[in-house]
């Protein structure tokens, strides 16, 4: 978004400072509204607009379903869908008041396929597919639109940050194993953070965008192949790809 010509602003829970690049990066809890409600005023204050918003915080679960506590899960949601509705109701007013804007809500392929052993992530990725385009029909008259980017696999810490569950069970701890092996062998070839961003960037400034922007060979590939190939069939090679019992 520099490289686009914006002045770009981003958030952490407790940094405020200049990063590389000439980015402000400004302290904000998206759990917590009062912490959003101050971090969007304060870039306002020193910017007088904001014309893009990108929702990219979240965080995934590795394991069963069942082995999250209802606690576990609704901290999940909370970061990775609340988190992006706080922003997004703190920024409308103002672009609302300045012409427009642009909302660019990362989702994930995981937003479009099952996610097995990360089932939360997927619920919460699908949840914010609904909450994005339900809501870019309901601003095009002010002159907002909200857009979805769907990466798949990308070598971010990710992988490295994802979350133990709360009550672990012990029928699930080969499947558990093996897909954390599987999420560590796809991240050696997954796509470059480059990438996605370029999608951002594309998301945030096309004239008239799409609805979603996928990103990357792979995420381009799930969709097509969700969108045409006959449910038992994506099934079966879903469970393959995976590498679950068929």
């Amino acid at each position: 978004m520099k490289a686009a010509g914006y002045r770009v602003f981003g958030t952490s829970r407790t940094v405020d400072r200049v990063v590389e690049g000439g980015i402000t990066m400004l302290p904000c809890d998206i759990t917590s509204d009062a912490s959003v409600a101050g971090a969007v005023e304060a870039i306002f204050a020193r910017t007088g607009r904001i014309d893009v918003l990108v929702n990219n915080a979240g965080f995934g679960i590795s394991g069963g379903a069942e082995e999250s506590t209802t606690a576990q899960a609704q901290a999940l949601f909370d970061v990775n869908l609340f988190g992006a509705i706080r922003m997004t109701r703190a920024v409308l007013p103002l672009m609302r008041a300045s012409g427009g804007g642009r909302i660019v809500n990362i989702s994930s392929a995981f937003g479009l396929v099952p996610a097995p052993y990360m089932a939360l992530y997927a619920a919460s990725k699908h949840a914010l597919e609904g909450y994005s385009e339900s809501l870019d029909h309901e601003v095009r008259t002010q002159g907002i639109r909200v857009v979805l980017v769907e990466p798949a696999y990308t070598r971010t810490a990710f992988d490295r940050n994802l979350v133990t569950p709360d009550a672990p069970l012990a029928v699930y701890d080969a499947a558990r194993a093996g897909q954390e092996r599987l999420m560590r062998d796809v991240m050696v070839v997954a796509d470059a953070p480059g990438m996605v961003a370029e999608r951002v960037v594309t998301a945030a400034t096309a004239a008239v965008p799409k609805s979603r922007y996928t990103a990357g060979k792979m995420a381009r590939r799930v969709s097509l192949l969700r969108r045409f190939v006959p449910a038992s069939a994506f099934d079966k090679s879903f469970r393959k790809q995976m590498r679950l019992p068929q």
